[in-house]
């Protein structure tokens, strides 16, 4: 979340940056330095009346030790005087609060500014890697959905009867599959350097606030009313959260963690053949990694970010693409972001599986993580995250590009994980 002083000083800069994500309320940005202005008026003024008040205070106080003539009634109006300027404080005072209130809400509306290297572009993103390779050479091959139903691997019918539509169970060999890709990421991530954590899978609603999912995202989170609650979209908001109030030093970043989580989005307004089988679930699992790192090296690590997720599915031989989003496909809390998606051949479509953001200094600031510069200044951080990597479109993919007439073969780095190279 920007801070209003920031966007006094960078009013320019805020709404190109806005125009460039296709934000539509560009009023929101004067709106917000008209509160500013107000609540720094109201704050000297109530300064003022704060001054008054403690001189009246300390002159009533003089009078008392002095034994003076007429004291009484000297102290009697100094009181009214004294309880005038309480009745103006609390007034000020309400205004203050209200107009803080009211700037707040605006504030949390206002997205981050993307990177210069994001694109103006609203019809297409721009593809920066590109692998086609694939194995599979049946003339017309099936479906992840068909393939189950082939093979027994997983059963949605069972999951709408036990939960409701977009839920799944996974069955035999392809529980052991996608519990072997988990464990699988998870190494890749710990070899890398990456601390692993396990974590809660409900936030309340400031952790939410301090990721940038809420407000922004409320509406596509499952809420728990009973007990406030909120069951995670991501990995990523408990495994930030750990670090809020932090101030590292210099020397200790980056800090880069890694968690595998279960993760859970309503998906409101989802329907048709896109969201078949595996496509888009309301519960799904993912394996989330995060960097926090100081201002001049966080793209640095974005670089390392896409390199390892690229790695990893090197090693599974799937074709994937990288890509660069546009300003107006960009997320929330996002400066800039890559995604990664895997070929499904039988859908004949590109499926996200990945999406490795840089945040900049725009989580941190919610989050009031900072950093101890070299030269002892306080910065706040940057933060950036990524899917390393979710799974159900990974086994789609996977799926569907190792099947044969008979049997689907295991990618070679998995089998010591499944104990088994194919399902037949």
């Amino acid at each position: 979340m920007f801070k209003a002083f920031f966007i006094q000083k960078n009013r320019e800069k805020i709404l190109l940056g806005l125009k460039k994500r296709n934000f539509q309320k560009l009023h929101i940005v004067d709106e917000i330095l008209t509160l500013y202005k107000k609540k720094k008026i109201a704050q000297k003024v109530l300064n003022k009346i704060l001054e008054k008040e403690n001189l009246v205070s300390k002159e009533i106080g003089k009078i008392i030790n002095l034994n003076k003539i007429n004291k009484d009634i000297q102290i009697k109006s100094l009181k009214e005087k004294s309880l005038f300027f309480k009745k103006e404080k609390k007034n000020i005072n309400f205004k203050l609060k209200r107009i803080i209130q009211i700037l707040e809400e605006k504030l949390n509306k206002i997205p981050n500014i993307p990177d210069e290297k994001v694109k103006n572009n609203l019809k297409k993103n721009e593809i920066i890697f590109q692998k086609e390779k694939i194995h599979c050479n049946i003339e017309k091959p099936l479906t992840h959905w068909e393939l189950s139903k082939k093979f027994y691997l997983f059963d949605t019918k069972l999951g709408t009867e036990i939960c409701g539509p977009g839920f799944l169970v996974y069955i035999g060999k392809a529980a052991k599959l996608q519990r072997s890709l988990i464990q699988y990421f998870l190494d890749k991530n710990i070899q890398a350097s990456y601390k692993e954590y396990s974590l809660p899978y409900l936030i309340n609603n400031k952790s939410g606030y301090y990721t940038g999912q809420i407000p922004d995202k409320e509406n596509q989170m499952y809420f728990i009313e009973k007990d406030n609650l909120y069951l995670i979209p991501t990995g990523e908001i408990p495994i930030m959260n750990c670090y809020r109030n932090k101030i590292f030093l210099y020397k200790d970043l980056p800090i880069k963690s890694t968690t595998y989580t279960s993760c859970f989005r309503r998906e409101a307004g989802s329907y048709g053949l896109k969201v078949r089988g595996l496509n888009r679930l309301h519960q799904f699992e993912k394996v989330e990694i995060i960097q926090i790192t100081t201002q001049d090296s966080s793209f640095f690590s974005l670089e390392e970010m896409i390199l390892h997720v690229k790695s990893i599915l090197q090693s599974l031989d799937l074709p994937f693409r990288i890509i660069c989003l546009n300003g107006y496909d960009l997320g929330f809390s996002s400066s800039i972001t890559y995604d990664f998606e895997v070929y499904s051949i039988a859908q004949k479509k590109w499926l996200e599986v990945s999406s490795i953001s840089n945040c900049k200094d725009f989580q941190s600031n919610r989050l009031n993580l900072r950093y101890k510069t070299i030269t002892g200044n306080i910065k706040y951080c940057h933060t950036l995250n990524g899917s390393s990597l979710a799974l159900p479109r990974i086994m789609a993919a996977l799926l569907e590009n190792n099947q044969t007439e008979n049997k689907i073969n295991i990618p070679k780095v998995l089998i010591p994980y499944t104990k088994f190279d194919h399902i037949k």
